[in-house]
């Protein structure tokens, strides 16, 4: 369940990061959402400040001459009032009444005050019920005796309300006494066109919205097609299509941009083409004089061999300048071998012929035939193998040439301490280390060491007729098989050498059963 929650923010962090399209539209909804929301609201709120200040100074106005004039009205009215009688209350209120005009624009009420005789009569306009005063109301008109106003929720006595503005002030009747006289009214109107404006600013946001994201989606899709554009065409640049160009259209920026990119894969198809070339003349010309040489190397190996079978009626000098002849004819004919085999890697040529075979004979051999120098060198080889049999689809010749060049160059490099063989193998692959305790190698040199020719001290000579080709033609023949040849090393600790193969040829290596770098410098690990 983790894993089902994980995956599509995975996805949807991939797209946000995948798109630069994307990444703008959204951080352009982001701010335009939250401008037009401020906007909006500030706009709405100084509207709605706007009509409620006008709405409210025009009710207390009216309110204020109304109560003035029902003032005016019950101190000069001859009525004479009986004892609960309410002629000059219902006069007022039809007066109040009738100002509110057809249909009133404002409803009326009168309370009595507290402390009136409980016969007092109360009047209102309007079917307003009297729960629609506020006790906060009241009490600042019972307290102030003068005018007070405040917000109100208007409720009529069929159950229906709406919101208002309530005013009040005190009245003094002659002889009835003192009455609270409320004027209520209705903010609908205002309510109606504070909803319009806030419909109308909404709508104009969602449009503005829109159409912003829309001429985004336009701006980002026109620029960011040519780069679009730019990036397939260098994909199939990379994957080997050197004839794909951009479309150059007008004279503007991105024009430009595909002109210059254009002529940047214009000249990159010219000096692959010319790196092609050279390659080949350099690999013809290898393998032509690799086999040119082969028939003047047979004859003086012929001729050499005669002078070798005549050595004892020879003076010392001619017999040891005839024996250095024969080890540099000998060294000669292993280059040039070396050297026909390097170009058949380069022009593809090279054969795997594989078929099962177990890691541990071929390393029994190579121990056997490397056994005297070893001896020379005083290095003392050491083998560890597991217990079960290690075998893989391999080409063994090729293989013993690997780990052959592997013991070979420990030992020449190894300074006469001991060289540790190891061998192993899982479900996988198999492999084999090499570690010595030698010069090592300094940083960087672990994946030099694998180059042509290459030697890190020049000035040291080889002691045991290297080519200066063994460990290049190593990695071809590890890379042919489908597996890694890889190197370690560190001054004065030695170096470690692993060769891992797939048991099936083909197959996909994800680990190596042995360790590369040794830990506290004994062993590997």
């Amino acid at each position: 369940m983790i894993r089902a929650r994980v995956r599509p923010i995975d996805a949807l962090r991939r797209r946000w990061f995948g798109s630069l399209q994307l990444r703008v539209i959204s951080t352009t909804l982001v701010l335009t959402v939250t401008v037009v929301v401020l906007a909006g609201t500030l706009l709405i709120n100084r509207v709605r400040d706007g009509l409620v200040g006008t709405r409210v100074a025009t009710v207390v106005s009216e309110a204020s001459t109304g109560i003035r004039s029902a003032q005016q009205l019950a101190d000069s009215s001859d009525l004479v009032q009986p004892p609960g009688g309410g002629q000059l209350i219902d006069q007022i209120a039809r007066d109040l009444a009738a100002r509110a005009g057809n249909p009133p624009v404002y409803g009326i009420v009168l309370l009595a005050a507290p402390g009136n005789s409980g016969s007092a009569p109360e009047r209102s306009t309007g079917n307003i019920d009297e729960a629609s005063i506020p006790d906060d109301l009241r009490n600042s008109v019972q307290q102030q005796q003068g005018l007070a106003w405040t917000f109100t929720t208007i409720r009529y006595t069929d159950g229906s309300s709406a919101p208002g503005i309530a005013v009040g002030a005190p009245l003094t009747v002659p002889s009835v006494g003192t009455y609270e006289l409320y004027y209520l009214f209705p903010t609908t109107g205002e309510k109606s066109s504070l909803d319009l404006v806030r419909g109308s600013i909404a709508f104009a946001g969602v449009l503005l919205i829109g159409l912003l994201l829309l001429a985004v989606y336009a701006v980002t899709r026109f620029v960011l097609s040519p780069v679009r554009t730019a990036a397939d065409v260098a994909e199939r640049l990379a994957a080997g299509d050197l004839e794909e160009r951009m479309r150059v259209r007008g004279e503007d920026e991105l024009a430009r941009l595909a002109t210059a990119f254009n002529s940047m894969a214009t000249n990159i198809r010219q000096q692959i083409r010319q790196l092609e070339a050279l390659s080949k003349v350099q690999r013809r010309f290898v393998a032509d004089v690799s086999h040119e040489l082969r028939t003047p190397l047979t004859t003086i190996r012929m001729a050499a061999d005669v002078i070798a079978e005549n050595l004892e009626g020879l003076d010392p000098t001619t017999r040891r300048a005839a024996e250095l002849l024969g080890e540099q004819l000998d060294r000669f004919e292993a280059l040039l071998g070396e050297l026909i085999e390097i170009s058949r890697f380069d022009s593809g040529q090279a054969v795997l012929d594989a078929e099962p075979v177990d890691l541990l004979l071929v390393l029994d051999r190579v121990l056997e035939t490397t056994a005297p120098l070893a001896a020379a060198k005083g290095s003392a080889v050491s083998l560890s193998v597991p217990d079960m049999a290690c075998t893989a689809e391999m080409d063994a010749m090729r293989v013993e040439r690997i780990v052959r060049n592997l013991v070979v160059n420990a030992l020449e490099h190894g300074e006469g301490q001991p060289v540790e063989v190891a061998v192993g193998c899982d479900t996988e692959a198999v492999a084999v280390s090499v570690r010595d305790h030698g010069v090592g190698l300094r940083p960087g040199e672990s994946s030099l060491v694998f180059n042509r020719f290459w030697r890190s001290d020049p000035s040291r000579a080889r002691t045991v007729g290297g080519t200066g080709l063994g460990l290049s033609i190593s990695l071809e023949d590890a890379r042919l098989h489908g597996g890694w040849l890889e190197a370690w090393g560190m001054p004065a600790r030695g170096a470690v050498f692993r060769l891992t193969l797939p048991r099936i040829v083909g197959s996909d290596l994800h680990s190596s059963p042995l360790p590369l770098e040794p830990v506290s410098g004994v062993g590997a690990s």
